[in-house]
């Protein structure tokens, strides 16, 4: 699960990862040859510093080169990249849709009956399959940004924008937010599961249905009691907030606070007890006033929404 601008889970991903390293070696190469023709202006024979002073060594040496080389690696950039630029048809893909928010990302996808449920901070899709990821902002400017998957896109208020995505390699990978949105953005990452087609249609048939109802009654109690339902959605329940992540199956997340810590009943406990300090500026009200047992059956009902 580390992030790396070095991995690579499909075509567009590797092409990209192949273009830096193309990149990187020239860049090492121009300065190398650099530093060689400075030290031979400070240190070289004045005869090999006469030959650098003349002036044809200046126009194609100092203008030329850089101009030929650098143009060239730059169309040679976009040539890669358009190449590398999936043709999808939308419908025969999985179409996501994906909301920045401060400081957490809200995913929307469609159940096989055609209805449409929410889950947050935790993006999973299918190997081998075509995926439309549809970008936007509830709020400032975000950016989308899974390295192994590919470049990052801005996410803008009022704004769609897609990106095309195909994944070969199952696996658990790790992303963020790449553009500054505010206090608590460096903590603003994400966790997306590949995984082969049939794992994800059952999946996404559990993911869609209700919380369990065995979840634990006094935890329950206390989360519907104290205005948590306000912000956030347990489905099968009276929780229906929208201002903050849906919670349906908040368990079986790999983490909490979008990448900020591990999913298990301790890490519930400790974030609702100190949030502001986990996660500075985060939205979400402080709870001081419940004791330890209230703090620890809240835990426990929020791990068990599996």
């Amino acid at each position: 699960m580390t992030q790396s601008v070095y991995s690579s889970a499909g075509s567009y991903a590797e092409t990209i990862v192949q273009l830096t390293h193309i990149m990187f070696v020239a860049a090492a190469v121009i300065t190398l040859l650099v530093v060689v023709l400075t030290a031979i202006a400070l240190f070289a024979k004045p005869s090999w510093k006469s030959k650098l002073s003349k002036e044809r060594v200046v126009v194609w040496g100092g203008i030329a080169f850089p101009v030929v080389t650098l143009t060239i690696l730059l169309f040679y950039g976009f040539m890669v990249l358009s190449m590398a630029d999936l043709q999808i048809e939308e419908d025969e893909s999985v179409q996501i849709s994906v909301v920045g928010e401060q400081w957490w990302w809200r995913f929307t996808y469609t159940a096989e009956d055609g209805t449409t449920f929410e889950t947050a901070n935790e993006l999973r899709i299918p190997t081998d399959k075509p995926i439309v990821l549809r970008l936007t902002s509830a709020d400032v400017i975000h950016s989308f940004w899974i390295p192994a998957y590919g470049g990052k896109l801005d996410m803008i208020p009022g704004r769609e924008n897609v990106m095309k995505i195909e994944v070969n390699k199952p696996g658990v990978y790790r992303g963020q937010c790449a553009e500054y949105c505010g206090g608590a953005h460096a903590l603003m990452s994400m966790y997306s599961v590949a995984m082969p087609q049939e794992e994800f249609d059952a999946w996404l048939k559990s993911e869609s249905a209700d919380a369990a109802s065995s979840a634990d009654a006094k935890g329950k109690q206390i989360f519907l009691g104290n205005g948590c339902g306000s912000c956030h959605t347990i489905r099968g329940t009276t929780a229906s907030g929208t201002i903050g992540p849906d919670l349906t199956h908040v368990g079986s997340r790999i983490s909490l606070a979008a990448g900020t810590l591990r999913t298990s009943k301790e890490n519930f406990a400790g974030w609702i007890a100190n949030h502001k300090q986990i996660k500075p500026e985060n939205k979400m009200p402080d709870y001081d006033y419940l004791s330890d047992v209230d703090v620890e059956q809240l835990a426990t009902f929020l791990y068990e929404l599996k």
